[in-house]
């Protein structure tokens, strides 16, 4: 199974980009989480342990699974990000033809692409601890909750 994070939790921002998704990638900058990219997102269980990540929905919809095979399935739709802490397994589900997600990193870092492998667990778990708690907020900047949520 996948790793997930030991220590930081998944944070969900429902509907805060809903009047203006297109602002998503703009924001996600402003605040310092660079490297970005547009797509549909990935149909298989991967994660990335070098690096956390946030995913903005920029239209449409879909459903996601979170955390691996026992994990969360997650509904979501234009406006609505997910910050996913480094190590936690994604995938989506299902989605609208007119699905289009915004992922960036903090940093601009650039994410390793890592699936379950149980010889790649032990490494990945050392990984996935030092990746230090981003000093921005992908959506709020300096005043985000996540810094209040994501502390080691």
């Amino acid at each position: 199974e996948v790793p997930n994070n030991p220590e930081l939790p998944v944070i969900v921002y429902n509907g805060v980009f809903a009047d203006d998704p297109s602002g998503l990638e703009a924001a996600f900058n402003r605040h310092q989480w660079s490297g970005s990219w547009a797509g549909g997102g990935s149909d298989y269980h991967h994660y990335h342990s070098n690096t956390h990540e946030a995913l903005g929905v920029r239209s449409g919809s879909a459903t996601v699974l979170v955390g691996g095979d026992a994990g969360e399935r997650l509904e979501i739709s234009s406006g609505d990000v997910i910050v996913l802490p480094a190590g936690t397994a994604h995938m989506k589900l299902s989605s609208s033809p007119d699905f289009e997600v915004i992922g960036a990193y903090p940093e601009g870092n650039t994410p390793n692409l890592r699936e379950r492998n149980p010889t790649d667990r032990a490494q990945a778990i050392h990984e996935i601890r030092s990746v230090p708690v981003p000093d921005t907020d992908p959506v709020f900047g300096k005043e985000g909750p996540l810094l209040h949520k994501w502390v080691k």
